[in-house]
Protein backbone atom coordinates (compact mmCIF):
# COMPACT_ATOMS: atom_id res chain seq x y z
CA UNK A 1 0.00 0.00 0.00
CA UNK A 2 2.86 2.53 0.98
CA UNK A 3 4.69 2.04 -2.11
CA UNK A 4 1.48 1.81 -4.63
CA UNK A 5 0.63 5.17 -2.68
CA UNK A 6 4.56 6.85 -3.28
CA UNK A 7 4.32 5.66 -7.01
CA UNK A 8 1.00 7.83 -7.60
CA UNK A 9 2.68 10.78 -5.94
CA UNK A 10 4.29 14.10 -8.25
CA UNK A 11 7.70 12.34 -8.88
CA UNK A 12 10.95 14.83 -8.67
CA UNK A 13 8.41 18.19 -7.86
CA UNK A 14 7.54 19.36 -4.84
CA UNK A 15 3.80 21.11 -4.38
CA UNK A 16 5.60 24.77 -4.17
CA UNK A 17 7.23 24.26 -7.60
CA UNK A 18 4.46 23.17 -9.07
CA UNK A 19 2.60 25.99 -8.32
CA UNK A 20 5.61 28.65 -9.16
CA UNK A 21 5.97 26.49 -12.44
CA UNK A 22 2.04 26.48 -12.85
CA UNK A 23 2.24 30.48 -12.15
CA UNK A 24 5.07 30.80 -14.76
CA UNK A 25 2.79 29.48 -17.44
CA UNK A 26 0.01 32.23 -16.69
CA UNK A 27 2.95 34.85 -16.36
CA UNK A 28 3.43 34.20 -20.29
CA UNK A 29 -0.31 33.45 -20.48
CA UNK A 30 -1.58 37.00 -18.88
CA UNK A 31 1.58 38.85 -20.96
CA UNK A 32 -0.62 37.73 -23.85
CA UNK A 33 -4.47 38.08 -22.94
CA UNK A 34 -4.06 41.23 -20.57
CA UNK A 35 -1.62 42.90 -22.79
CA UNK A 36 -4.38 42.98 -25.34
CA UNK A 37 -6.75 43.02 -22.78
CA UNK A 38 -5.56 46.93 -21.92
CA UNK A 39 -6.37 48.22 -25.12
CA UNK A 40 -9.72 46.94 -25.69
CA UNK A 41 -11.84 49.60 -24.86
CA UNK A 42 -9.42 51.93 -27.51
CA UNK A 43 -9.27 49.64 -29.89
CA UNK A 44 -13.29 48.45 -30.15
CA UNK A 45 -13.74 53.00 -30.05
CA UNK A 46 -11.32 53.02 -32.75
CA UNK A 47 -13.68 50.54 -34.95
CA UNK A 48 -16.70 52.59 -34.34
CA UNK A 49 -18.43 50.85 -30.93
CA UNK A 50 -19.86 53.31 -28.45
CA UNK A 51 -19.28 52.67 -24.23
CA UNK A 52 -22.67 50.71 -24.57
CA UNK A 53 -21.13 48.48 -26.81
CA UNK A 54 -17.98 48.34 -25.38
CA UNK A 55 -19.34 47.81 -21.27
CA UNK A 56 -21.59 45.10 -23.07
CA UNK A 57 -18.67 43.10 -25.53
CA UNK A 58 -16.10 43.10 -22.04
CA UNK A 59 -18.91 41.86 -19.82
CA UNK A 60 -20.18 39.37 -22.32
CA UNK A 61 -16.47 38.22 -22.39
CA UNK A 62 -15.84 38.51 -18.78
CA UNK A 63 -19.11 36.23 -19.00
CA UNK A 64 -17.97 33.62 -21.40
CA UNK A 65 -14.87 33.19 -19.33
CA UNK A 66 -17.04 32.49 -16.54
CA UNK A 67 -20.53 30.81 -17.89
CA UNK A 68 -19.00 28.38 -19.95
CA UNK A 69 -16.91 26.74 -17.31
CA UNK A 70 -20.75 25.56 -15.88
CA UNK A 71 -19.91 22.99 -18.69
CA UNK A 72 -16.24 22.86 -18.38
CA UNK A 73 -15.93 22.51 -14.73
CA UNK A 74 -18.21 19.35 -14.58
CA UNK A 75 -16.11 17.85 -17.95
CA UNK A 76 -13.32 17.99 -15.97
CA UNK A 77 -14.55 15.95 -12.85
CA UNK A 78 -16.26 13.32 -14.87
CA UNK A 79 -13.34 13.09 -17.47
CA UNK A 80 -10.11 13.74 -15.06
CA UNK A 81 -8.30 15.44 -18.02
CA UNK A 82 -7.38 18.06 -16.33
CA UNK A 83 -4.28 18.78 -18.35
CA UNK A 84 -6.03 17.94 -21.76
CA UNK A 85 -8.46 21.08 -21.32
CA UNK A 86 -5.47 23.37 -19.77
CA UNK A 87 -4.21 23.30 -22.67
CA UNK A 88 -6.72 22.95 -25.14
CA UNK A 89 -8.24 26.29 -23.75
CA UNK A 90 -4.83 27.77 -23.42
CA UNK A 91 -3.98 27.42 -27.29
CA UNK A 92 -7.55 28.39 -28.52
CA UNK A 93 -6.12 32.08 -26.34
CA UNK A 94 -3.19 31.89 -27.77
CA UNK A 95 -4.70 32.13 -31.61
CA UNK A 96 -7.14 34.68 -30.76
CA UNK A 97 -5.22 37.19 -29.40
CA UNK A 98 -2.99 38.00 -32.97
CA UNK A 99 -6.18 37.75 -34.87
CA UNK A 100 -7.56 40.85 -32.56
CA UNK A 101 -4.96 43.59 -34.04
CA UNK A 102 -5.51 42.98 -37.98
CA UNK A 103 -9.40 41.96 -38.73
CA UNK A 104 -10.16 45.84 -38.47
CA UNK A 105 -13.87 45.20 -38.49
CA UNK A 106 -16.06 45.56 -34.87
CA UNK A 107 -18.02 42.53 -35.23
CA UNK A 108 -14.72 40.57 -35.87
CA UNK A 109 -12.99 42.10 -33.16
CA UNK A 110 -15.86 41.75 -30.55
CA UNK A 111 -16.61 37.96 -31.69
CA UNK A 112 -12.36 37.78 -30.91
CA UNK A 113 -12.89 39.22 -27.66
CA UNK A 114 -15.21 37.16 -26.96
CA UNK A 115 -13.12 33.71 -27.91
CA UNK A 116 -10.02 34.92 -25.78
CA UNK A 117 -12.35 34.30 -23.06
CA UNK A 118 -13.94 31.18 -24.01
CA UNK A 119 -10.36 30.03 -23.97
CA UNK A 120 -9.80 30.80 -20.41
CA UNK A 121 -13.70 29.36 -19.84
CA UNK A 122 -12.45 25.91 -21.01
CA UNK A 123 -9.11 26.02 -18.55
CA UNK A 124 -10.22 27.72 -15.71
CA UNK A 125 -11.90 24.92 -13.84
CA UNK A 126 -8.84 22.30 -14.42
CA UNK A 127 -5.97 24.64 -13.85
CA UNK A 128 -7.64 25.78 -10.50
CA UNK A 129 -8.35 22.50 -9.74
CA UNK A 130 -4.61 21.33 -9.88
CA UNK A 131 -3.70 24.27 -8.33
CA UNK A 132 -6.08 23.55 -5.05
CA UNK A 133 -4.36 19.96 -4.66
CA UNK A 134 -1.23 21.70 -4.76
CA UNK A 135 -2.09 24.27 -2.19
CA UNK A 136 -3.56 22.08 -0.14
CA UNK A 137 0.35 21.17 1.18
CA UNK A 138 1.37 24.81 0.71
CA UNK A 139 -1.69 26.82 2.03
CA UNK A 140 -4.73 27.92 0.73
CA UNK A 141 -4.50 31.48 0.69
CA UNK A 142 -0.76 31.56 -0.01
CA UNK A 143 -0.45 29.36 -2.78
CA UNK A 144 -3.26 30.82 -4.42
CA UNK A 145 -1.58 34.32 -4.01
CA UNK A 146 1.86 33.48 -5.33
CA UNK A 147 0.49 32.20 -8.42
CA UNK A 148 -1.77 35.42 -8.90
CA UNK A 149 1.27 37.46 -8.27
CA UNK A 150 3.06 35.70 -10.87
CA UNK A 151 0.03 36.15 -13.08
CA UNK A 152 0.09 39.82 -12.86
CA UNK A 153 4.04 39.91 -13.17
CA UNK A 154 2.80 38.79 -16.95
CA UNK A 155 -0.13 40.99 -16.65
CA UNK A 156 2.46 43.91 -15.82
CA UNK A 157 4.99 42.98 -18.81
CA UNK A 158 2.43 42.63 -21.76
CA UNK A 159 0.26 46.23 -21.36
CA UNK A 160 4.03 47.81 -20.83
CA UNK A 161 5.01 46.07 -24.84
CA UNK A 162 1.67 46.83 -26.42
CA UNK A 163 2.24 50.48 -24.97
CA UNK A 164 5.61 50.47 -26.28
CA UNK A 165 4.69 48.85 -29.79
CA UNK A 166 1.60 51.88 -30.15
CA UNK A 167 4.25 54.46 -29.38
CA UNK A 168 6.66 52.45 -31.92
CA UNK A 169 3.94 52.23 -34.65
CA UNK A 170 2.18 55.25 -34.35
CA UNK A 171 -0.79 53.62 -32.95
CA UNK A 172 -0.83 50.33 -35.23
CA UNK A 173 -3.23 47.78 -33.25
CA UNK A 174 -1.99 45.10 -35.82
CA UNK A 175 2.15 44.66 -34.52
CA UNK A 176 1.25 45.64 -30.80
CA UNK A 177 -0.77 42.62 -30.70
CA UNK A 178 0.87 40.53 -32.80
CA UNK A 179 4.29 40.15 -31.03
CA UNK A 180 1.83 38.47 -28.28
CA UNK A 181 1.90 35.37 -29.81
CA UNK A 182 5.65 35.12 -28.88
CA UNK A 183 4.91 34.37 -25.01
CA UNK A 184 2.02 32.56 -25.84
CA UNK A 185 3.87 29.77 -27.77
CA UNK A 186 6.11 29.70 -24.76
CA UNK A 187 3.50 29.66 -22.13
CA UNK A 188 2.36 26.15 -24.24
CA UNK A 189 5.31 24.57 -24.48
CA UNK A 190 6.05 25.06 -20.98
CA UNK A 191 2.53 23.36 -19.87
CA UNK A 192 3.12 20.62 -22.12
CA UNK A 193 6.28 20.28 -20.17
CA UNK A 194 5.40 20.37 -16.71
CA UNK A 195 2.58 17.78 -17.81
CA UNK A 196 5.12 15.24 -18.34
CA UNK A 197 6.36 16.12 -15.11
CA UNK A 198 3.43 16.23 -12.67
CA UNK A 199 0.96 13.95 -14.32
CA UNK A 200 -1.22 13.75 -11.46
CA UNK A 201 -1.42 16.79 -9.45
CA UNK A 202 -3.92 15.41 -7.12
CA UNK A 203 -1.26 13.17 -5.21
CA UNK A 204 -0.36 16.95 -3.20
CA UNK A 205 -3.53 16.43 -1.45
CA UNK A 206 -3.74 12.71 -1.20
CA UNK A 207 -0.43 13.45 0.75
CA UNK A 208 -1.46 15.98 2.76
CA UNK A 209 -5.30 14.88 3.27
CA UNK A 210 -5.59 11.62 2.63
CA UNK A 211 -9.50 11.44 3.61
CA UNK A 212 -10.30 14.36 1.56
CA UNK A 213 -10.80 12.78 -1.83
CA UNK A 214 -12.38 10.04 -0.75
CA UNK A 215 -15.36 12.06 1.02
CA UNK A 216 -15.74 13.66 -2.29
CA UNK A 217 -16.81 10.61 -3.64
CA UNK A 218 -19.27 9.67 -1.21
CA UNK A 219 -20.75 12.86 -1.22
CA UNK A 220 -21.85 14.56 -4.76
CA UNK A 221 -23.42 17.13 -3.71
CA UNK A 222 -22.23 20.48 -2.90
CA UNK A 223 -22.28 22.52 0.52
CA UNK A 224 -25.14 25.01 0.92
CA UNK A 225 -21.99 27.68 2.59
CA UNK A 226 -20.65 27.59 -1.32
CA UNK A 227 -24.36 28.69 -2.65
CA UNK A 228 -24.42 31.51 -0.12
CA UNK A 229 -20.64 32.20 -1.18
CA UNK A 230 -21.58 32.23 -4.65
CA UNK A 231 -24.61 34.61 -4.35
CA UNK A 232 -22.42 36.96 -2.56
CA UNK A 233 -19.89 37.21 -5.16
CA UNK A 234 -22.07 37.72 -7.61
CA UNK A 235 -23.63 40.36 -5.86
CA UNK A 236 -20.11 42.51 -5.50
CA UNK A 237 -19.32 41.52 -8.68
CA UNK A 238 -22.36 42.82 -10.68
CA UNK A 239 -21.35 46.14 -9.46
CA UNK A 240 -17.71 45.68 -10.58
CA UNK A 241 -16.77 47.67 -14.11
CA UNK A 242 -14.64 46.55 -16.34
CA UNK A 243 -11.42 48.06 -17.24
CA UNK A 244 -12.83 48.41 -21.09
CA UNK A 245 -15.13 50.95 -19.41
CA UNK A 246 -12.67 52.44 -17.75
CA UNK A 247 -10.41 52.94 -20.35
CA UNK A 248 -12.91 54.25 -22.85
CA UNK A 249 -13.69 57.11 -20.17
CA UNK A 250 -10.27 58.22 -19.90
CA UNK A 251 -9.83 58.36 -23.70
CA UNK A 252 -13.20 59.69 -24.55
CA UNK A 253 -13.12 62.18 -22.41
CA UNK A 254 -9.66 62.72 -23.15
CA UNK A 255 -8.11 62.64 -19.44
CA UNK A 256 -5.71 59.95 -21.30
CA UNK A 257 -3.98 59.01 -24.48
CA UNK A 258 -4.58 55.58 -25.94
CA UNK A 259 -1.11 54.81 -25.73
CA UNK A 260 -0.64 55.57 -22.02
CA UNK A 261 -3.90 53.22 -21.27
CA UNK A 262 -1.98 50.15 -20.93
CA UNK A 263 0.84 51.95 -18.77
CA UNK A 264 -2.40 52.79 -16.35
CA UNK A 265 -3.63 48.83 -16.78
CA UNK A 266 0.11 47.54 -15.70
CA UNK A 267 -0.05 49.84 -12.74
CA UNK A 268 -3.47 48.32 -12.09
CA UNK A 269 -1.78 45.04 -12.31
CA UNK A 270 0.75 45.49 -9.97
CA UNK A 271 -1.79 46.96 -7.60
CA UNK A 272 -3.38 43.39 -8.32
CA UNK A 273 -0.41 41.37 -7.45
CA UNK A 274 0.01 42.84 -4.06
CA UNK A 275 -3.16 42.45 -2.82
CA UNK A 276 -3.15 39.12 -3.92
CA UNK A 277 -0.12 38.65 -1.79
CA UNK A 278 -1.55 40.49 1.18
CA UNK A 279 -5.08 39.02 1.94
CA UNK A 280 -3.59 35.51 0.47
CA UNK A 281 -1.25 35.76 3.70
CA UNK A 282 -4.54 37.31 5.51
CA UNK A 283 -6.93 34.46 4.48
CA UNK A 284 -4.44 31.57 5.81
CA UNK A 285 -4.83 33.32 9.28
CA UNK A 286 -8.20 34.62 9.62
CA UNK A 287 -10.34 33.17 6.68
CA UNK A 288 -13.04 33.98 4.33
CA UNK A 289 -13.53 37.14 7.07
CA UNK A 290 -10.84 39.34 5.07
CA UNK A 291 -13.23 39.53 2.21
CA UNK A 292 -15.44 41.97 3.85
CA UNK A 293 -12.52 44.63 2.42
CA UNK A 294 -13.99 43.74 -1.44
CA UNK A 295 -17.36 45.37 -1.78
CA UNK A 296 -16.07 48.78 -0.20
CA UNK A 297 -13.21 48.91 -3.33
CA UNK A 298 -15.88 47.63 -5.70
CA UNK A 299 -17.76 50.56 -4.42
CA UNK A 300 -14.95 53.34 -4.39
CA UNK A 301 -13.61 52.13 -7.86
CA UNK A 302 -17.02 53.69 -9.60
CA UNK A 303 -16.69 57.07 -7.22
CA UNK A 304 -13.13 57.78 -7.93
CA UNK A 305 -12.34 56.12 -12.14
CA UNK A 306 -15.25 57.83 -13.45
CA UNK A 307 -14.15 61.67 -12.51
CA UNK A 308 -13.42 64.20 -14.72
CA UNK A 309 -9.81 64.93 -12.49
CA UNK A 310 -7.10 62.60 -14.12
CA UNK A 311 -4.80 61.75 -10.66
CA UNK A 312 -8.79 60.83 -8.69
CA UNK A 313 -9.39 58.35 -11.98
CA UNK A 314 -6.01 57.05 -12.30
CA UNK A 315 -6.10 56.45 -8.50
CA UNK A 316 -10.07 54.71 -9.08
CA UNK A 317 -7.91 52.53 -11.61
CA UNK A 318 -5.11 51.52 -9.08
CA UNK A 319 -8.04 50.38 -6.59
CA UNK A 320 -9.85 48.43 -9.48
CA UNK A 321 -6.68 46.60 -9.64
CA UNK A 322 -6.81 45.75 -5.94
CA UNK A 323 -10.04 44.88 -6.34
CA UNK A 324 -9.23 41.93 -9.30
CA UNK A 325 -6.24 40.92 -6.70
CA UNK A 326 -8.66 39.66 -4.20
CA UNK A 327 -11.10 38.84 -7.19
CA UNK A 328 -8.67 36.07 -8.42
CA UNK A 329 -6.93 35.19 -5.49
CA UNK A 330 -8.29 34.72 -2.58
CA UNK A 331 -11.94 33.85 -3.94
CA UNK A 332 -10.80 30.75 -5.51
CA UNK A 333 -9.11 29.85 -2.23
CA UNK A 334 -12.20 29.87 -0.32
CA UNK A 335 -14.17 27.71 -3.06
CA UNK A 336 -11.36 25.16 -2.83
CA UNK A 337 -12.03 25.40 1.01
CA UNK A 338 -15.46 24.54 0.93
CA UNK A 339 -16.08 21.97 -1.36
CA UNK A 340 -13.99 18.53 -1.44
CA UNK A 341 -11.89 17.57 -4.12
CA UNK A 342 -14.12 15.68 -6.24
CA UNK A 343 -16.29 17.88 -7.14
CA UNK A 344 -13.81 20.80 -6.84
CA UNK A 345 -14.03 21.35 -10.96
CA UNK A 346 -17.55 21.62 -11.21
CA UNK A 347 -17.85 23.68 -8.01
CA UNK A 348 -15.22 26.03 -10.13
CA UNK A 349 -17.52 25.84 -12.69
CA UNK A 350 -20.78 26.85 -11.48
CA UNK A 351 -19.04 29.61 -9.24
CA UNK A 352 -17.60 30.74 -12.39
CA UNK A 353 -21.22 30.84 -14.21
CA UNK A 354 -22.98 32.43 -11.23
CA UNK A 355 -20.40 35.01 -11.23
CA UNK A 356 -20.07 35.00 -14.88
CA UNK A 357 -24.15 35.97 -15.05
CA UNK A 358 -23.84 38.93 -12.64
CA UNK A 359 -19.93 40.30 -15.20
CA UNK A 360 -22.54 40.84 -17.83
CA UNK A 361 -24.93 42.47 -16.13
CA UNK A 362 -21.86 44.47 -14.56
CA UNK A 363 -20.77 45.28 -18.27
CA UNK A 364 -24.42 46.38 -19.08
CA UNK A 365 -25.13 47.93 -16.49
CA UNK A 366 -22.05 50.41 -15.67
CA UNK A 367 -21.63 51.18 -19.59
CA UNK A 368 -25.48 52.03 -19.69
CA UNK A 369 -25.90 54.42 -16.62
CA UNK A 370 -22.33 55.60 -17.33
CA UNK A 371 -23.74 57.08 -20.77
CA UNK A 372 -27.00 57.73 -19.01
CA UNK A 373 -25.81 59.29 -16.10
CA UNK A 374 -22.67 59.02 -13.77
CA UNK A 375 -24.30 60.07 -9.94
CA UNK A 376 -26.98 57.12 -10.75
CA UNK A 377 -24.28 54.97 -11.63
CA UNK A 378 -22.29 55.58 -8.31
CA UNK A 379 -25.54 55.14 -6.32
CA UNK A 380 -26.81 51.80 -7.77
CA UNK A 381 -23.29 50.10 -7.09
CA UNK A 382 -23.38 51.22 -3.44
CA UNK A 383 -26.65 49.52 -3.18
CA UNK A 384 -25.36 46.40 -4.78
CA UNK A 385 -22.44 46.40 -2.52
CA UNK A 386 -24.14 47.15 0.70
CA UNK A 387 -26.10 43.52 -0.07
CA UNK A 388 -22.70 42.34 -1.38
CA UNK A 389 -21.48 43.04 2.32
CA UNK A 390 -25.15 41.33 4.13
CA UNK A 391 -24.63 38.24 1.74
CA UNK A 392 -20.96 37.53 2.55
CA UNK A 393 -22.22 38.58 6.81
CA UNK A 394 -24.31 35.32 6.89
CA UNK A 395 -22.39 33.09 4.90
CA UNK A 396 -20.64 30.03 7.46
CA UNK A 397 -17.21 30.48 5.72
CA UNK A 398 -16.80 34.00 7.39
CA UNK A 399 -17.51 32.91 11.22
CA UNK A 400 -15.05 29.98 11.07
Amino acid sequence: MIKRTAARQPAGMGPWRFVVWFGAVSLLADFVYEGARSITGPLLASLGASALVVGVVTGAGEAAALGLRLVSGPLADRTRRFWGLAIAGYALTVASVPLLGVVGVLWAACALVVAERVGKAVRSPAKDTMLSHATAATGRGRGFAVHEAMDQVGALIGPLVVAGMLAVTGGDYGPALGVLAIPGVAALGLLVWLRARVPDPEAYEREAAPSTGEAAEADGRLPAAFWTYAAFTAATTTGFATFGVLSYHLVERHLMAAAWVPVLYAAAMAVDALAALATGWLYDRHGARVLMALPPLTAAVVMLAFTNTVAIAVVGSLVWGAAMGIQESTLRATVADLVPSGRRATAYGLFAGVVGVASLAGGALTGGLYGYSIPVLITVVIAIQVLALVLLAVTPATRR
